[in-house]
């Protein structure tokens, strides 16, 4: 299942909203250098989910604010 997922890093807290069917918004707590904030967005997804991190994959901008994300669930 491929979402739609627009991130906020630098938050107060890790949360995952579903904003309507295949878009999330995901606020992290880890700061966008050296990947931090993709390496949390595939844990916190991966445990939003309920699947292992092996089966989240960030697909398309992964230098962006809104990323497309592959869940093999």
């Amino acid at each position: 299942m491929c979402i739609y997922v627009k991130v906020s890093p630098r938050s107060s807290k890790n949360e995952v909203t579903k904003i309507s069917e295949g878009e999330y918004r995901v606020k992290l707590t880890a700061p966008p250098v050296n990947g931090q904030a993709n390496q949390a967005l595939i844990e916190i997804l991966s445990e939003y989910f309920g699947v292992s991190k092996s089966l989240v994959n960030i697909i398309g901008g992964k230098s962006a604010r809104i990323k497309i994300v592959d869940v093999n669930l």
